[in-house]
């Protein structure tokens, strides 16, 4: 008997992707999650009975989730996933802490280690007022100690990247094969593009949106935002005046949107990066940092280009190189192809195996 456990399952982005392909592969299994929505996610687990922590009461959705931060982990423990021998877990925060049965196989499709606890504290502490800086440092202490404790447990652990890996690595010890995340490449077609570049993001810090916002300005190139999060209203007021802010998109007018556009940007260093894919598969190229992710789906000068991260002057260069128009739609479609959800489902059947095979 399978359960299937994702941190919480309240927006559709490219995490939650991957566990919906996770579930089907196990048709009729259990899901439990920290918090789950269901208007958002009813239809797309049909016939997989979902189970939430005690949570899931308090009505938190995913604007006001992070205040049940303390929290979250040893709700996470209490999961409930025992009577069942194999657990597959889908997690960047907190679900790799869930609590099998002695002898279950647990398997674990780790995107990061939880970045506010790792790698991004000063931009977790930033973005809270200065009287609960201390109480949240403290906080992310406990939970990282938490975090080690959580991933000395056995668990067979699978990386969505080369990043991944090395994040997972360093930071609990443990040593994790990589399958790539997988992407609906049939949702995407190419078209003739139009004169703007894209971004596909949460509007968050850590994305780092205003260094394409700011390149954008000065090359003078029309941007479209899709996406929204903590730091939009800042960031429409910074450049309002010239990007033009879509908001969140559904899956067919993301998927219209793609094709028309120039180029994809993704100025942040990603852990994979699927809506670099997800550009690829609609024929168009990808200006991305030369870091994490973008590294294994780019192929620098044929499916886009990559450059120095954090380099504004190096993407204003690149937003306004004639050569990314030259850049050939059929060579973004076949490198995409190697993406595709079935590679990953099976990429995972056989990590599952091992792990099973090692348990015994």
């Amino acid at each position: 008997m399978t359960v299937l456990v994702h941190d919480y399952l309240l927006v559709h982005r490219g995490e939650e992707r991957s566990f919906v392909a996770l579930c089907d592969l196990f048709p009729g299994a259990p899901v439990t999650t920290l918090l789950f929505d269901p208007a958002m996610f009813g239809q797309r687990l049909a016939g997989h009975p979902v189970r939430t922590s005690r949570l899931q009461r308090l009505g938190a959705r995913q604007r006001t989730f992070k205040a049940l931060l303390p929290a979250l982990p040893y709700a996470a423990e209490r999961l409930p996933v025992g009577g069942h021998d194999l657990v597959v877990s889908s997690s960047s925060a907190f679900a790799h802490g869930v609590r099998p049965d002695p002898g279950a196989t647990h398997v674990c499709y780790c995107y990061t280690p939880f970045r506010y606890a790792w790698y991004e504290r000063e931009i977790a502490l930033g973005q809270v007022p200065a009287l609960l800086r201390r109480p949240l440092d403290m906080t992310l202490d406990r939970i990282q100690r938490w975090d080690r404790k959580a991933a000395s447990r056995g668990t067979h652990y699978v990386a969505i990247s080369e990043l991944s890996r090395e994040r997972i690595r360093r930071y609990w010890g443990v040593e994790a094969p990589v399958v790539h995340p997988p992407v609906e490449l049939d949702r995407f077609q190419p078209r003739a593009p139009e004169d703007f570049v894209l971004v596909v993001c949460e509007l968050v810090r850590h994305k780092r949106v205003e260094l394409a916002l700011d390149a954008a300005r000065r090359s003078r190139t029309p941007i479209k935002i899709v996406g929204g999060g903590a730091d939009e209203a800042r960031l429409k007021e910074l450049y309002g005046d010239h990007a033009e802010f879509l908001g969140r998109l559904g899956d067919s007018e993301l998927a219209a949107l793609y094709p028309r556009a120039r180029a994809l940007v993704m100025p942040n260093t990603e852990e994979f990066g699927i809506t670099s894919v997800e550009a690829q598969a609609s024929g168009r190229p990808v200006l991305a940092a030369a870091a994490g992710g973008a590294t294994e789906t780019v192929i620098d000068g044929k499916t886009g280009f990559l450059l120095p991260v954090g380099d504004v002057d190096a993407l204003t260069e690149a937003m306004g190189d004639p050569g990314l128009d030259r850049l050939e739609p059929s060579a973004c479609m076949a490198n995409a192809q190697r993406f595709s959800v079935r590679a990953f489902q099976a990429g995972m059947l056989e990590q599952i195996d091992r792990a099973r095979d090692a348990r015994a």
